[in-house]
């Protein structure tokens, strides 16, 4: 990729295109692709829904959080599950050898894009609304963001064209 020796990570609510962006984005800079919602279920041997109904959403914030930390790649684009930034210790691993790219779209489009909120596999309190879940999450993704690309009216071709024009103007993972 040239401009940028790092990881390429991913943050934003489920919906936001984490994981169409990441692999349009490693295609785009001949990096590999992580998704680690996928890690979690090979990790666990389950569905990220069955781990919810299972043990409940705080087991899975745990494994995600464990599977983050054992994460050790270079020049990758990874995709996180949209729980991640729950995990101080596990966005601090990520941020050590990435730059953070929250995908931010607007509680509207989220709402036309989840169908499957109740069954997806979210790390949500039982009863906890889409909107509550968005509010209580927001304050984290803007915390750990080194950029913020809002993808609420741009297609995902159109959202990556931008990342790999805010990450040709950095010089260097951290100013």
């Amino acid at each position: 990729m040239g401009y940028l020796q790092a990881n390429i990570v991913l943050i934003g609510m489920p919906g936001s295109g984490k994981s169409t962006v990441g692999v349009i984005l490693a295609k785009s800079t001949s990096l590999d692709f992580v998704d680690t919602d996928i890690l979690i279920q090979r990790t666990a041997k389950a569905s990220l829904q069955n781990i919810v109904d299972t043990n409940g959403y705080l087991a899975l914030r745990r494994i995600e959080e464990d599977v983050l930390l054992k994460l050790a790649c270079h020049d990758h684009v990874i995709a996180t599950g949209g729980s991640a930034v729950y995990s101080q210790l596990a966005m601090a691993h990520l941020h050590k050898d990435g730059i953070i790219i929250f995908l931010e779209v607007d509680l509207a489009t989220l709402m036309s894009r989840i169908r499957n909120y109740e069954t997806r596999g979210l790390a949500k309190r039982p009863g906890q609304t889409l909107e509550e879940l968005f509010c209580e999450r927001m304050v984290l993704y803007r915390r750990y963001a080194d950029l913020t690309v809002n993808g609420s009216t741009i297609t995902q071709e159109e959202v990556c064209e931008v990342i790999m024009r805010k990450l040709k103007t950095r010089k260097t993972i951290r100013a």
